[in-house]
């Protein structure tokens, strides 16, 4: 891993993360609905049936509204829960609103634990990122979850990360680990970048 990628995705992060603490309720508010519409938009336009998504922080764009509304319409819906080894388990989310802390002071789920080759099941997967770009290059937090889940499935399904408006950007540093993105969902838009993706 080069010195210098390290440290440039190092800066970028701290600037996103102050970014989002900055936001006000309303505007969070505004953003939570608009991505609801936009993820349930992408749900239907690729026919899924089940899904993998992840438990918003207080600072990310907030997930929770759709995961709940995709629950009530039959949408089999999976949940991460970060292991100590750098993999992912999953749990299906219900309409229960029982959250656990996990590692790093995390939501996630408190159903019944599945191994990481469950994720291999689902059609769409919709993931958290600090930032992606033009090229479907994502930034996440740092911890490689993520790259590594999507970099060990044999078949990928569509992988679209989620971001505010402002976190896509033309271009972020990239090393061999990344894993591209398919595209990218914000409050007010979906984008395509499946051109990035084998």
């Amino acid at each position: 891993m080069s010195p210098d990628v390290e440290q440039a995705k190092r800066a970028l992060r701290a600037d996103l993360r102050e970014r989002r603490q900055l936001l006000s309720d309303q505007q969070r508010e505004d953003a939570a609905s608009g991505l609801t519409a936009q993820l349930e938009e992408l749900v239907a336009a690729h026919g899924a049936k089940s899904i993998s998504c992840f438990l918003s922080t207080t600072t990310e764009p907030d997930t929770r509204a759709f995961i709940t509304a995709a629950v009530q319409r039959g949408i089999r819906v999976l949940l991460p829960i970060t292991r100590a080894d750098g993999l992912l388990d999953w749990a299906v989310a219900n309409d229960s609103d029982d959250v656990a802390e996990g590692m790093f002071g995390l939501p996630e789920p408190t159903g019944e634990v599945l191994g990481p080759i469950a994720v291999n099941d689902v059609d769409l997967m919709i993931i958290p990122a600090a930032a992606v770009d033009a090229d479907g290059t994502r930034l996440g937090w740092g911890r490689g979850y993520f790259d590594k889940t999507i970099g060990s499935m044999e078949n990928c399904p569509p992988v679209y990360a989620v971001t505010y408006d402002s976190e896509v950007l033309d271009s972020l540093p990239r090393e061999l680990h990344d894993q591209p993105v398919t595209g990218v969902v914000t409050p007010t838009r979906t984008l395509d970048l499946s051109q990035s993706r084998p």
